[in-house]
């Protein structure tokens, strides 16, 4: 059965603030191959203009997707997680996020499309820092294949 085109426009509550630290970011940028040094001294972010290291771009999936949860868990949407591929993924920076950033997510349900009977789910992820202040829109896009005829 398609996904409930009411949803659209939901907004599920801010998730707990998840406070980013240094050892973290090291361990996305080693894991991603990514030698840059502003994500691993602080003396050299400092050199960039940062107060701290920052993270790789793509460092805030894992923030972000964790706040998706809540969409992907609500009962009343019917989503079958267990038929779910990882669509599409983009980020808008406001700034970059950097260690010691305790950050928030509120992810809203954008749109919902039914293709050759699979169900499209777009999710934004709003991140905002511990002062409120916006720090990047995160979009994740999810698909749930269609089920096999028996």
């Amino acid at each position: 059965m398609p996904l409930d085109q009411s949803f659209v426009g939901r907004s599920y509550p801010p998730t707990e603030p998840y406070e980013v630290g240094r050892e973290k970011i090291r361990e996305f940028a080693d894991a991603v191959g990514d030698a840059n040094p502003a994500y691993r001294d602080p003396e050299a972010a400092k050199a960039f203009g940062h107060p701290d290291v920052i993270a790789p771009p793509t460092f805030v999936f894992a923030i972000t997707f964790r706040a998706a949860r809540q969409v992907i868990a609500d009962p009343q949407l019917g989503l079958d997680y267990n038929r779910v591929v990882h669509g599409d993924q983009k980020f808008s920076y406001r700034r970059p996020v950097r260690a010691g950033d305790r950050l928030t997510v509120t992810s809203t349900i954008e749109a919902i499309k039914s293709m050759a009977g699979n169900d499209i789910l777009d999710v934004r992820g709003e991140v905002h820092d511990e002062a409120g202040e916006h720090v990047v829109t995160a979009w994740t896009k999810l698909v749930a294949r269609a089920a096999e005829e028996v």
